[in-house]
């Protein structure tokens, strides 16, 4: 019989643990198939626990060795013990020291939670409930601890040995080839932030001195050979560290921080207190092998995992429900730093185009869930979009709502009043509403209810009197276990433009509370009132994206083409573009469905070009005017009935005819954008490629580009993996002649580098042809690929399953049947891995009928299976609720 579907957790279930534990000491003894843990742990019993109450400790495929109780064995009738249980029947009154001694395999450890061995190096993944895979333990945030760590190796395998916190002692292990070293961290923290890494490892070092005169050493370990790809990665950090003090008054707490990049990794990177461990893809860059991209993506995860330190570590989450506190709390910090570092505009519109394609569609599906959802059966399937993603955007509405000043006083209130705890998004919002005095319990239901909002806006202007009205009515749609909404609150900022593109100010506003910019947005229907106006004004609403809804106004193109002309707005002014275009993307695949020609205004094509060509604005910028909304983008907003095969030809035919009527203008500033100077990642040098490359991209799928000489030629001209890989996306994506030369060419200067290998499979994986499914069966022999390593198994069937709409949904169901089948398979040995792979399922109930119902035949028969992880189980179920 097919085992149960694992036992809900709620958050109304609660309750603080019987027990506590002030220290941990781990003796680790490591060897590559019989690693012993040895833990000392002082336990005491919590206030109010009745004496005899049982002591229970979580576990995870754990062989016991040893176990005593203030130094005595204790009896068989005194325990029970399973590998993922162990239990103290009757433990003293009072405080107790529990000693036991674990067994573990490193090298069978393909989950990678827990202790694990990647490439010869000992690593731990602990979040979310990976400790329990090293020691029995309360395997729970609102356990914490100070924790002292003995390491132990053999010298030739491990010559490093690293824990969490500040080195205290190290050497030799007398008459054996092993040595030792010692770890302490003064600062209590919960399990999950334990961590420990041994092995062969380069070392990149650095000092940093913060605010308050600490010296710190700062390193980066990586495999040998790539110590001079770490320099962007130090730089990053050491920029990130002298920002927090900055920009939120936090320094850095201990001596040393240390960072480890590793290639066998489920996540991007994890916090641990003093040693923040890292897929390689977030610390490795060259300008040969990485991308703009990846440099941007290393500066942000970089300065992600350092916050931390205070939202997560310092100050942490009193139970997995409260995990936005920290991801969505650090996320809004990350994107705040980088908005800092490089151009704001470019990065608001970059984190909202994430939220759209990645978060929207979590809301529209069967995996939605609330920000802080209320129910979960696999806390590892929560690490979402809309944990981390919409929590941020919850943070910043909150500092958009409360306005500079008191946003800062509440974060004060906040890091002074709970450092050292584990806490609740409850005790969060209380900080910045006693700083402000504003009443926020309207505003914590975007913490509970799922969905995006909807908000439709209505405006009418009266010439007689100078009146403009603006009606807002906001719904937020059913969601699975949540059919009925509350309203929100929801700031919308606003302002209102003249003919003359300067904004008007109003005699008077009412109908509404608004401060500022910032109408607050209440009930389910408000109408504002804007008097002593001379002249109609076109709104720019819901400026910066000041809140996570979805907006359907009544503006004709003409007004949104005069936004994207004049809106000192950025993010609107790219917005209004945007919608557009959308529309036009929209109208032309059902002109496709229909079996008609796909035409495009004459407007839409004239506004491109003007941003094309307007020098006065930031080439990123530019370069973001002129990208297309993506397949998936366009299916998001059809909504129903999707058929991605006409979206897909509808999205080409646009951008061919864009590309041919502007082809002149589109060469003119593609040869204006050539460089000769030296690489650079700063961000002037990364927008100027972006807009040369999309401009390219132009050029290839256009008629003056289709014999690929001028696309071959940057590709074997590219100095750097932005213009390489750019040119070679091209190539490949529209069957240009010399794109299988390319891809060769490509592999033979890559072959050693997986990360730069990675592109290549992306590449192969994305192009929207009917070939293509084949080719990635095929690519899962290349030597290149191990379905062991997440980054492979992403770069590959991820990018299939995500990035490729039409081959995935293919109308024969067979892109559905292949990536469920990997996900299988690929669940043996990485549950977490695989369920993550499955949630390319998420958005199926939209698709037309006949996918939809190869989609559901794929999904029932994994349902089928009676050998799922309780990972993949978790999201099956969901997906087919």
């Amino acid at each position: 019989m097919r085992p149960e579907t694992p036992a809900p957790v709620r958050l109304e279930d609660y309750r603080p643990p019987a027990y506590g534990i002030t220290t941990v000491h781990l003796d680790i003894r490591l060897a590559p198939q019989a690693t012993r843990v040895r833990a000392r742990l002082a336990v005491s019993p919590a206030e109010g626990t009745e004496a005899g109450t049982p002591l229970v400790l979580d576990g995870d495929e754990l062989k016991l060795v040893a176990l005593a109780l203030d130094g005595r064995v204790l009896a068989e009738d005194a325990i029970r013990v399973s590998p993922d249980r162990l239990e103290i029947l009757s433990p003293p009154a009072g405080p107790f020291t529990l000693e036991m001694e674990t067994e573990l395999d490193p090298d069978a450890n393909t989950r990678l939670m827990g202790l694990y061995r990647s490439n010869g190096t000992y690593c731990t993944q602990c979040e979310a409930e990976g400790f329990r895979r090293i020691t029995y333990f309360l395997d729970r945030p609102d356990c914490l601890a100070v924790y002292t760590t003995r390491i132990e190796a053999r010298k030739g395998d491990a010559p490093v040995l690293l824990g969490n916190g500040n080195p205290v002692e190290h050497g030799d292990v007398p008459g054996t080839d092993r040595h030792y070293a010692i770890w302490h961290d003064p600062h209590p923290k919960p399990s999950y932030l334990f961590a420990m890494v041994a092995g062969d490892l380069a070392r990149v070092s650095d000092s940093f001195t913060t605010s308050e005169g600490r010296d710190v050493a700062l390193n980066i370990y990586v495999e040998h050979g790539n110590e001079g790809a770490c320099d962007w990665a130090m730089d990053s950090l050491k920029r990130s560290m002298r920002w927090d003090e900055e920009a939120f008054g936090r320094a850095y707490d201990l001596d040393v921080f240390n960072i480890v990049a590793v290639s066998d990794f489920n996540m991007g990177a994890m916090e641990n207190k003093g040693l923040n461990i890292f897929n390689d893809k977030y610390v490795l860059a060259e300008p040969d092998t990485a991308t703009d991209q990846d440099y941007a993506g290393i500066e942000t995860v970089i300065a992600h995992e350092y916050f931390h330190n205070w939202t997560g570590n310092r100050i942490t989450c009193r139970d997995w429900f409260q995990l936005c506190l920290k991801e969505g709390l650090t996320v809004f910090r990350d994107q705040e730093f980088s908005a800092d570092q490089r151009s704001r505009a470019v990065k608001r519109i970059a984190d909202v185009r994430l939220l759209k394609s990645h978060q929207f569609p979590e809301d529209a599906g069967p995996l939605a869930h609330p920000v802080r959802p209320r129910l979960y059966h696999e806390i590892n399937n929560f690490y979402t979009a809309t944990v981390y993603e919409k929590g941020s955007e919850v943070v910043r509405m909150l500092k958009c709502l409360l306005g500079d000043v008191a946003f800062r006083t509440g974060m004060d209130l906040y890091f002074d009043r709970h450092d050292g705890e584990a806490t609740t998004i409850e005790a969060f919002l209380a900080c910045f509403q006693e700083a402000s005095g504003v009443d926020l319990a309207q505003f914590a239901l975007w913490y509970e209810q799922a969905g995006t909002p909807m908000v439709r806006a209505e405006s009418h202007y009266a010439k007689e009197t100078g009146r403009f009205t603006l009606t807002l009515r906001q719904q937020v749609p059913p969601t699975p276990k949540q059919a009925d909404k509350k309203p929100m609150h929801i700031p919308v900022r606003v302002a209102l433009i003249g003919r003359d593109g300067r904004e008007l100010r109003p005699a008077s506003v009412t109908g509404a509370e608004m401060t500022g910019d910032v109408i607050h947005l209440r009930e389910t229907s408000q109408t504002v009132t804007f008097t002593g106006l001379a002249e109609r004004p076109v709104p720019s609403i819901l400026r910066g994206f000041s809140a996570p809804v979805s907006l359907n106004s009544d503006l004709a193109d003409e007004d949104l083409l005069f936004l994207a002309a004049n809106d000192s707005d950025p993010f609107n002014r790219w917005a209004a573009l945007q919608t557009v275009v959308m529309n036009a993307l929209i109208a032309a695949s059902a002109c496709v469905a229909r079996q008609e020609p796909v035409t495009l205004p004459d407007a839409l094509v004239a506004a491109i070009e003007a941003n094309t060509v307007d020098g006065t604005l930031e080439h990123a910028f530019r370069a973001l005017c002129l990208q297309l909304p993506g397949e998936a983008d366009i299916a998001r907003e059809i909504g129903h009935d999707v058929d991605p095969e006409a979206i897909r030809i509808a999205r080409a035919a646009v951008r061919r005819t864009i590309a041919d009527r502007m082809a002149r203008a589109i060469a003119a500033e593609y040869a204006g954008l050539a460089s000769t100077d030296a690489f650079s990642p700063e961000a002037a040098a990364a927008g100027r490629r972006s807009l040369r490359n999309v401009l390219l991209d132009y050029i290839g799928h256009g008629e003056s580009g289709s014999d690929g000489a001028l696309v071959r030629a940057h590709f074997e001209q590219a100095d750097n993996m932005t213009d390489r890989l750019a040119a070679l996306n091209v190539l490949v994506h529209a069957a240009l002649p010399g794109h299988e030369d390319a891809l060769a060419s490509f592999a033979a200067r890559h072959k050693a580098n997986p990360l730069a290998m990675d592109k290549w499979f992306m590449v192969q994986a994305t192009a929207a042809q009917d070939e293509t499914l084949d080719k990635v069966r095929a690519l899962t022999r290349h030597p290149a690929f191990s379905a062991g390593n997440p980054n492979r198994v992403r770069a590959l069937i991820g990018a299939f399953a995500t990035g490729n709409q039409s081959q995935f949904n293919r109308a024969d169901g067979a892109g559905f049947d292949y990536v469920a089948g990997f996900a299988r398979e690929l669940d043996r040995r990485n549950p977490q891995a695989a369920a993550r792979l499955l949630s390319a399922f998420r958005s199926w109930r939209a698709l037309e009928p006949e996918r939809r119902k190869h989609a559901e035949a794929a999904l029932r028969h994994l349902a089928s299976d009676d050998g799922l992880s309780a990972d993949m189980r978790d999201i099956v179920d969901r997906c087919l609720q």
